[in-house]
C-alpha cells in the first residue's frame, strides 16, 4: 500500500471516473488533494465528501492562467504541492477521414497542451519543497495505433513524448515524471464498458479494468516508494500491450 501521508496533490479531471478514484485513494492514504475539473457540481460534491483533506477548484487545463490559479489555491490551502496527476482528458472515437482539424485541435488543447501547461505551472512549487512527482495519464492508444483514434491517439502519443522530456529535464530538481497507460477501464468517459469476469474476453485477463486499480498504480508512483522511478511507462491494461491474444475457444 502506497503511503501518501503528508503529501499534497493536485489531480485534474478528478470530478468522476479515474480522477475521482485517485482523489479518494490519495485521501485514504494520507494526502491532501486539490480536485480540479470543469464539472463543478460533481467536483464540489466529491470534495465535500472527503472533508478537510480535499478542496475543489473549477479549472480549465487548456488555460495557462487557470493553472496558475489552481496551483496558488493548492499552496495557500495546504501549504505546499508535492504531486501532480495530469488526468484530465476528452475522448472521441472517429475514423481519420471523418475527423476535422478543429476536433483534433480541441483534443490536443486538453489532453496534451493541458498537461504541458500543468507541468510548467507546478515546477516552481515542487522546487520550493525539494522535489515532487508528476504522473501523466496517457492511454493504450499512446503506445500503439488504434483504429478510429486519430485525434485521441495523437494527443496520447504526444503526452508520452512530453513525459520523457520532462523526466530528463526535471530530474536535477528531484521531480520525477512517469506516464501511465490504461487499457479498457470502465468509467463514465467510455460508457459502453462494463467490468467483471468476461466483460472483455479479448484480453488475457478477460475483463475491463476498474478506476480503483488505476488509482493504486498512480498512488504508488506518487509515493516515496517509487523514489527511484522516473521516465517510466507503465501499462495497466489487462495484458493488452503484451501482444496478440487468442481468446479461448478460437
Amino acid at each position: 500500500m502506497a503511503d501518501l501521508t503528508g503529501k499534497v496533490a493536485l489531480i485534474t479531471g478528478a470530478a468522476r471516473g479515474q480522477g475521482a478514484a485517485e482523489a479518494r485513494l490519495f485521501v485514504e492514504r494520507g494526502a491532501k488533494v486539490l480536485i480540479t475539473d470543469v464539472l463543478e457540481t460533481e467536483g464540489k460534491e466529491l470534495a465535500e465528501s472527503l472533508g478537510d483533506a480535499a478542496r475543489f477548484v473549477k479549472h480549465d487545463v487548456s488555460d495557462a492562467d487557470s493553472w496558475d490559479a489552481a496551483v496558488a489555491v493548492a499552496v495557500s490551502t495546504f501549504g505546499k504541492l508535492d504531486v501532480l496527476v495530469n488526468n484530465a482528458a476528452i475522448y472521441t472515437m472517429k475514423p481519420l477521414m471523418e475527423t476535422e482539424s478543429a476536433e483534433l485541435e480541441r483534443i490536443l488543447k486538453v489532453n496534451l497542451i493541458g498537461a504541458f501547461n500543468g507541468i510548467k505551472a507546478v515546477v516552481p512549487a515542487m522546487q520550493a519543497v525539494g522535489g515532487g512527482s508528476i504522473v501523466n495519464i496517457s492511454s493504450q492508444s499512446g503506445l500503439e495505433g488504434l483504429m478510429n483514434h486519430a485525434a485521441y491517439g495523437s494527443s496520447k502519443w504526444g503526452l508520452r513524448g512530453l513525459s520523457k522530456v520532462a523526466a530528463l529535464e526535471l530530474g536535477l530538481s528531484q521531480i520525477r515524471v512517469n506516464s501511465v497507460y490504461p487499457g479498457p477501464i470502465a468509467t463514465p468517459m467510455v460508457p459502453y464498458l462494463t467490468t467483471g469476469p468476461g466483460s472483455f474476453p479479448n484480453l488475457p485477463l478477460e475483463r475491463s479494468g476498474l478506476p480503483e486499480e488505476v488509482a493504486e498504480l498512480v498512488a504508488f508512483l506518487a509515493s516515496d516508494a517509487a523514489g527511484y522511478i522516473t521516465g517510466a511507462e507503465v501499462s495497466i491494461d489487462g495484458g493488452l500491450a503484451a501482444g496478440k491474444f487468442i481468446p479461448r475457444g478460437m
